[in-house]
């Protein structure tokens, strides 16, 4: 039963996280052979303030770059 986990900042929508679980359950199968229904794919989700890149919050480097 293999399992993935996805960190990642918050900000995609529900058809592009479906998407992203779909083909990572795809690579997991391709390459293991497991069966599709054994594998599982979750994403933990942070805010944007909670989660830090070069010394910025993501929400700040979202500020900065709306700025541009």
């Amino acid at each position: 039963m293999p399992e993935v986990i996805v960190h990642m900042a918050a900000g995609r929508t529900p058809e592009q996280k479906k998407k992203l679980m779909a083909s990572i359950s795809e690579a997991v199968v391709n390459s293991t052979g497991a069966a599709l229904d054994a594998v599982t794919v979750q994403i933990v989700e942070a805010p944007l303030s909670d989660k830090m890149k070069g010394g910025q919050t993501f929400a700040e480097r979202a500020a900065a770059k709306a700025k541009s």
